[in-house]
């Protein structure tokens, strides 16, 4: 007999952890149009209009991910087009023995053009054109002490995104 309580305990325990059927999780479908002729989006010091690096559209659709799973509501999901990027910085080739190296100057803030749309359990709730950009990169909190090459445009894209598709912030708005 005790060994069938415990079969079954374990069994109850089991079907405890199952995921259960909740509202239609948010989703994000990113899509990157002719990233060869991406203004700035190498990290390859390559210069400017070198198309973009499979690294950075990686990331970049890693954190649009990322954002759509914390703003977005359930049922909602997000397409994006992103139709060019223009990342922080430039190379400068004539400098000697830094020519791979991303100068950040604060007339070299960075740009995302994109198009989105918004849609609630099928039914589309808003689209735009946009252009996310960030003309005061060089002062935001805690670039200086991140290692991550991509963290002015993460962190831009966070901004936008929260204004954009927070129901909190968006509920304050009048």
């Amino acid at each position: 007999m005790r060994r069938a309580i415990t079969c079954a305990a374990i069994a109850l325990v089991a079907l405890s952890g199952m995921p259960r059927p909740l509202a239609a999780a948010s989703a994000v479908d990113v899509s990157f149009m002719n990233p060869e002729s991406f203004r700035d989006a190498s990290l390859k010091g390559s210069g400017y209009g070198a198309g973009a690096d499979e690294f950075v559209l990686k990331e970049l659709r890693s954190r649009f991910e990322q954002l759509g799973a914390r703003y977005l509501q359930p049922g909602q999901t997000l397409q994006i087009e992103v139709r060019d990027i223009d990342l922080a910085g430039r190379y400068e080739p004539w400098r000697v023995n830094a020519s791979h190296v991303r100068f950040m100057l604060d007339i070299t803030w960075p740009s995302i053009d994109l198009h989105y749309v918004l849609k609630q359990n099928d039914q589309q709730i808003a689209s735009e054109d946009a252009r996310v950009s960030d003309m005061f990169y060089l002062q935001r909190p805690g670039r200086a002490n991140s290692s991550d090459r991509l963290y002015a445009e993460k962190a831009m894209l966070g901004e936008w995104f929260r204004a954009q598709f927070d129901k909190q912030h968006l509920s304050a708005t009048p």
